[in-house]
């Protein structure tokens, strides 16, 4: 099952896509957030499908994040061997972990604004897990059984604010539209192996990054195993897998986004997403 969230944007209203068509769900009565996840929404959401005659969608719609807003994103640092060499860093021994502001969450569509006094704003396709139920202490012989489905996520990152303002990660990560989520969730079934999915994302229609989740460090039983070991993840929080090579950072020297550029990106199953970056205005 793939669903999306759609409409003025913090106004969205529920939604799925059936056979390639998009399909108003919101007489359904409950956002794809944390309730949802945690009261077996999946299932209730498949019976009302069945009883139901749903509205079509426009093919002009805006699609918003298919999430209601988590209670958390959960970011994994480095977990590409390609990307962590190409940005000087040591491969790590355990998994890096920083956390992504929710008020970061757009749509997949949506403009990214490049924050105030930004210099080094940067790409970053990753693979997201979406948990669907509250996870504590997990083994890793269980982790699959907490994943609901997955979704595309950009994490977008100002380079200086992460690396060079004496701080923590997070203060280059969680800019207003630096997580844009979608176009659509899809339930775990919907991906055979999530452990061999081609991602890729372009900039100006130039490749700029081409890799395969095969080359993940550690796998996503250890990530949802060893991030509970530190925290309790809730129904619908997300937990992004990290990037491969490719980004601006890497790059010799590096080519920072700028008003005006199209980003374009997708994960095999997953769909594709399109963001024009504009400045900052206040």
């Amino acid at each position: 099952m793939k669903l999306i969230r759609f409409g003025e944007a913090g106004k969205e209203k529920t939604g799925v896509i059936i056979n390639d068509k998009k399909y108003d769900t919101s007489a359904f009565g409950e956002d794809y957030g944390e309730s949802f996840f945690e009261n077996d929404g999946l299932t209730r959401l498949i019976y009302f499908l069945e009883d139901s005659l749903l509205p079509e969608i426009t093919e002009d719609v805006r699609l918003g994040c298919p999430l209601g807003r988590p209670s958390k994103i959960v970011c994994i640092g480095l977990n590409y061997i390609d990307h962590a060499r190409e940005t000087n860093a040591t491969p790590p021994t355990e998994p890096v972990i920083f956390m992504k502001s929710t008020t970061a969450i757009t749509g997949p569509f949506d403009n990214i604004i490049i924050p105030k006094n930004s210099v080094k704003t940067d790409w970053e396709v990753e693979l997201a897990i979406v948990i669907g139920k509250k996870a504590s202490y997990v083994s890793e012989e269980d982790a699959m059984d907490y994943v609901a489905g997955y979704v595309l996520h950009n994490d977008v990152s100002e380079r200086e604010f992460q690396i060079e303002r004496g701080g923590t990660w997070d203060k280059g990560k969680g800019c207003d539209t630096f997580a844009p989520i979608g176009p659509f969730f899809a339930t775990k079934d919907e991906i055979a192996d999530p452990h061999n999915l081609r991602l890729w994302l372009k900039v100006n229609g130039k490749t700029m990054q081409d890799g395969n989740t095969s080359n993940f460090i550690f796998n996503i039983p250890h990530l949802i195993s060893y991030t509970s070991q530190f925290m309790t993840l809730l129904p619908g929080d997300i937990i992004s897998t990290g990037t491969p090579a490719g980004v601006a950072l890497g790059m010799k020297p590096p080519v920072y986004l700028k008003a005006g550029d199209v980003i374009e990106l997708g994960i095999d199953g997953l769909g594709e997403a399109r963001q024009i970056l504009v400045d900052y205005s206040a």
